[in-house]
């Protein structure tokens, strides 16, 4: 199970216990760049992924980091695959998936 997933049944099985209301961060409290990101996009793709480096925009944070101290105390959370190259390798087993479905359902019309 995910980490992702993993979380969302413990608040479930913590509402249902009786808890009034959850609002809580899912992070591994470690942040990564836009380049980290697409560079192991790429090495995990197997190919060249089209960026543009622009300077960043008004308003926009410096960095943006999700804490999840919360989700550890009140449920017991904490991230075990939650590295850059797993989240990156699942979410494109996940894509690569879903668009082959979609161009074998396309095929088909």
């Amino acid at each position: 199970m995910t980490d992702l997933a993993l979380a969302h049944v413990q608040a479930l099985e913590r509402l249902r216990a009786g808890a009034d209301r959850l609002r809580l961060n899912l992070g591994t409290g470690q942040g990564h760049s836009v380049r980290e990101v697409v560079r192991m996009v790429e090495t995990v793709g197997g190919r060249r992924v089209p960026a543009v480096e622009a300077p960043r925009r008004a308003g926009d944070p410096p960095e943006l980091v999700a804490r999840s101290d919360r989700a550890r105390e009140l449920l017991g959370w904490s991230p075990r695959h939650s590295d850059l190259r797993n989240i990156v390798a699942t979410a494109w087993r996940w894509h690569s998936s879903r668009h082959a479905v979609e161009t074998a359902a396309a095929a088909a019309d």
